[in-house]
């Protein structure tokens, strides 16, 4: 059996005055809307970025106390831009909205995708949670630069959450903007076919590596030790990958007795999530040849699988 790692070292205790414009760091001020719940925890974080001119980054929930709360915190300056980590619609929904009313673009990467086709039953969840419609008025690059008013952002391409997924540094700070990247209260849901493991594993792998140490995630408190957290979780995911082999082997071949294995006492609100991440794993693992899909459902290692964490070379 796969040797455990260290507990990921998650933190609750974050406690989120809601609309209360917060400062989270020096030129940009945190506002958490009215949307808890198990997935979001205290609420989308909405942040507003720079100092007589701004950006507002996830404007969240299509909410009008949330509207009014971040219409007061602008208090009236110029709004350059209406920001997007992704277009989950937590984060999203009020873009359009936000956009009309302060006359600013919407700015993020390019519309909502998905990894592989969706089928009827998943189109139905995601249409709940995707804005599939939301289009950039202005897209974004990864590398790319947008400064305002002394405040200057490196967008960061780190898809796997879902496809668009962006994170946002604070270019000569150790801040960075991580949306539903990295959180420090939770483990991020992957869940296909929005979500995606090994993209994920490699977007965990370039925000270690960036210059940024100090996340300000879109649900929760900041993490002050981001780089350390991220490793705990890249750890974490790995481990995943382990117990999921290691079920499979075992005879425990469908999500759902991996889910019993790995999972046990799992909350009911939350089965949905762990059931899409435990696919997303699998998914990740049949591209490496860790295990094969024999379909209805089921997995198996094959016998030519390598040990774990070393892939078989086309």
């Amino acid at each position: 059996m796969a040797a455990a790692p260290a507990p990921l070292p998650l933190d609750r205790s974050f406690q989120a005055d809601t609309g209360t414009p917060i400062e989270a760091a020096p030129g940009i001020v945190r506002i958490t809307a009215p949307n808890a719940g198990p997935y979001t925890f205290t609420g989308t974080n909405s942040f507003i970025i720079g100092g007589s001119r701004v950006l507002v980054l996830d404007p969240g929930p299509d909410d009008a106390d949330h509207l009014a709360a971040l219409l007061r915190a602008i208090g009236g300056r110029k709004v350059e831009a209406v920001l997007l980590t992704h277009t989950h619609r937590d984060h999203s929904a009020l873009a359009r909205r936000l956009a009309r009313t302060v006359g600013a673009p919407i700015r993020f990467s390019h519309p909502h995708r998905l990894y592989r086709d969706a089928d009827w039953l998943e189109r139905l969840a995601l249409r709940r949670s995707c804005d599939f419609s939301l289009m950039p008025d202005i897209g974004i690059a990864d590398g790319e630069e947008i400064g305002i008013d002394g405040v200057t952002l490196e967008a960061i391409a780190t898809p796997g959450h879902c496809e668009n997924h962006f994170a946002f540094g604070v270019l000569g700070s150790p801040h960075l903007l991580v949306g539903d990247h990295v959180m420090g209260w939770s483990s991020t849901v992957i869940a296909p076919p929005d979500g995606a493991m090994g993209p994920y594993f490699d977007s965990l792998e370039k925000v270690i590596a960036s210059p940024y140490a100090h996340y300000l995630p879109a649900h929760g408190g900041p993490i002050a030790d981001g780089r350390g957290f991220a490793r705990a979780l890249l750890a974490h995911r790995q481990y995943r990958n382990a117990q999921v082999v290691e079920g499979v082997a075992a005879g425990d071949d469908r999500v759902g007795k991996l889910l019993q294995r790995i999972y046990p006492g799992l909350s009911v609100k939350l089965v949905p999530a762990a059931r899409k991440t435990i696919e997303a794993h699998l998914q990740y693992l049949a591209e490496r040849g860790e295990v094969r899909a024999m379909g209805g459902g089921r997995y198996k290692v094959p016998p030519e699988a390598p040990p774990h964490g070393e892939r078989i070379e086309p």
